[in-house]
């Protein structure tokens, strides 16, 4: 009991320590995890931990994310992102996994081996991508949303990338999955053929019969005792019966409760199944990637660290040329290919699982697999550097080169308000100063948003308003206001900054996202900022006062006297902010913060005893 209680705390240990360093370098929690694994794999060799049997257990978060990707395939949204899910990602897979598995055929690899490793090479990392792009803002851009188009197929493609690779063992020469390692629970492999094809049809249905009548009056009962932790338990246990079942049929496990997922897709409970089973995916998968990580061979590395490195190397570059030439044939602008090929350059880790499973399998033997694990780590390490490398040389030289597919629009007349940026926020603002008179010149950067703006008949120049050249055009020398309303936060910042600097005499009204953001807009020199949401939540807190009971007036008095506190609090407090430190990482801004929010609780508290006389 001790032994399991000293290695559950240096594993937990390892990932609370590891993960928030790597969060804070930029690296994301996949790649925090394997740096946790690689440092403590020393330790776990003395205290005799039992590395395979910790990994079973973690493979089960594994079967779990599998599930809940299944639970986001609603027809709808598969249905809406079809062009990019499967024209661009389906291409992206086939081609990127035949160039491959061709290359290793060139170098002597048998066939079979050769389509395994082309397969599982052409997945690239969904954790490490969506949670970059959604930290810089870019997951909502073109190549962002390409990305996310091909990462949601390949995450479909594992299934039957799973389903085949017991077929390549056959052709290899070796075991079936039913008679390898990963299935020996498989309780039909004595029985003939045609009888082992039934029973695997019957356990699939039975999977679909249970997760489409029965899963729903179920969850329905529990969900009416209010008990959480219930339905959580009722959860898990559906995901553990589902695996059970297709692994006795010498299936894999993720097989079925990705089906399961899918055929609870439409299920009113599948929020809550996702929250609920979010945490302990996570958990579970963070130990999986940490036993990758203390699994990784590092003898073998210092052996062929030339080869290796150089595989790695060759792996990120061939999947980037391929991702460019299929963002050029599919029409993403320039700036959008580098981003959509750099992000998807590395390999994935469910090529971890894949690898598993391949020598399980007999696929793949295990030093080609531990070979071919030390490529994938190094080409996810290496990403953060790709995305970096996009984002301070890559994407400004194309911004300010003058090189995207269309051309930027000619500007033909000059305005005494220039507004950057019209996506929802920008469009009420230039359509109430069209009503009230006004004609603003408006720029945004989507070619894609100007042309179904201009069905409506609203005029928008299409161009970047960072470039220099056409804020000239558009007459930001001569104008009276500048409004930004782009959606970019840190590329926003640098727009007030410049025009700020350049142009003095112009004054700057910016969109913002927060409070700090807020306070980093008005320090590059913006003379007001408005934060996009504030304004609804108060009218909407306001409708909800009148429905607890307060009047119209005073709820409007309520409203107007927290507007008034509030502005006067961002001057206040942003005498405190520190541009180095998070908001909630400045003591002095935190303590500064509550006393201001002690004082408006006084204040309406004697306002409520006013009233109640």
């Amino acid at each position: 009991m001790n032994d399991f209680l000293l290695q559950a705390a240096i594993y937990l240990g390892a990932g609370a320590v590891a993960v928030p360093l790597a969060h804070r370098l930029g690296l994301g929690s996949v790649l925090g995890y394997l740096v946790a694994g690689i440092l403590i794999a020393p330790l776990l060799e003395r205290v005799g931990s039992d590395h395979e049997t910790v990994q079973h257990f973690a493979e089960f978060g594994v079967v779990m994310m599998l599930f809940l990707i299944g639970l986001e395939l609603q027809p709808g949204l598969l249905w809406s992102m079809r062009s990019r899910l499967f024209g661009l990602g389906g291409a992206q897979v086939l081609l990127t996994a035949l160039v491959i598995a061709a290359g290793l055929l060139a170098l002597g690899l048998a066939v079979p081996v050769a389509i395994a490793l082309g397969l599982i090479l052409a997945l690239s990392s969904t954790a490490i991508v969506l949670q970059t792009l959604g930290e810089k803002k870019w997951l909502r851009t073109e190549g962002g949303q390409s990305a996310f188009g091909v990462l949601l197929f390949q995450d479909i493609a594992v299934i039957p990338i799973l389903a085949l690779l017991p077929f390549l063992a056959i052709g290899a020469g070796g075991e079936s999955a039913s008679g390898s390692g990963h299935a020996t629970s498989s309780l039909i492999a004595d029985y003939p053929a045609w009888a082992q094809a039934v029973l695997t049809l019957s356990a699939v249905a039975i999977v679909i019969l249970v997760g489409r009548y029965l899963t729903r009056p179920a969850f329905r009962i529990i969900a009416r005792t209010g008990l959480r932790e219930l339905f959580l338990g009722s959860a898990l246990l559906l995901v553990i019966l589902i695996a059970m079942l297709i692994s006795y049929v010498g299936l894999s496990p993720a097989l079925g409760t990705f089906l399961a997922g899918v055929v609870l897709a439409d299920s009113e409970y599948r929020h809550e199944l996702e929250s609920d089973l979010a945490s302990s995916k996570g958990l579970l998968l963070g130990v999986f990637f940490i036993t990758v990580g203390a699994g990784i061979d590092f003898d073998l590395l210092m052996a062929q660290p030339v080869q290796i490195v150089s595989a790695a190397l060759a792996l990120i570059a061939l999947k980037g040329a391929i991702l460019w030439l299929l963002g050029t044939a599919f029409g993403l602008r320039q700036r959008e290919r580098w981003l959509f090929s750099m992000s998807l350059a590395q390999a994935g880790e469910f090529a971890f699982v894949l690898l598993t499973f391949a020598v399980s399998s007999h696929v793949l033997a295990p030093d080609i697999a531990a070979f071919t694990s030390l490529v994938v780590a190094l080409s996810m390490l290496a990403t953060p550097a790709l995305l970096l490398t996009y984002e301070h040389v890559v994407a400004p030289r194309v911004r300010l080169g003058d090189t995207p597919d269309r051309g930027h629009d000619t500007i033909k007349e000059e305005g005494s308000v220039i507004i950057a940026g019209m996506g929802r926020f920008g469009q009420i603002v230039q359509r109430m100063l069209v009503m009230t008179g006004y004609k603003p010149v408006v720029l945004d950067s989507s070619a894609e948003h100007i042309d179904s703006l201009r069905k409506f008949g609203i005029d928008v120049y299409y161009g970047d308003a960072v470039r220099p050249d056409m804020l000239v055009a558009a007459g930001i020398a001569n104008a009276k206001l500048f409004i930004v309303a782009i959606d970019d936060r840190e590329r926003a910042v640098e727009l007030v900054d410049f025009v700020h600097r350049r142009y003095p005499q112009v004054k700057i009204l910016a969109r913002a996202a927060d409070r700090d953001h807020v306070y980093r807009l008005c320090a590059a020199g913006a003379d007001t900022a408005f934060r996009e949401m504030f304004g609804s939540s108060v009218a909407m807190a306001k409708s909800a006062l009148v429905e607890l009971g307060h009047s119209d007036e005073d709820a409007e008095r309520k409203a107007r006297a927290f507007d008034e506190h509030d502005t006067a609090g961002l001057r206040h407090l942003m005498e405190v902010w520190d541009a180095e430190l998070d908001v909630f990482s400045n003591p002095t801004y935190i303590a500064r913060a509550k006393s201001r929010s002690d004082e408006f609780a006084e204040l309406m508290a004697q306002d409520e005893e006013e009233r109640e006389r």
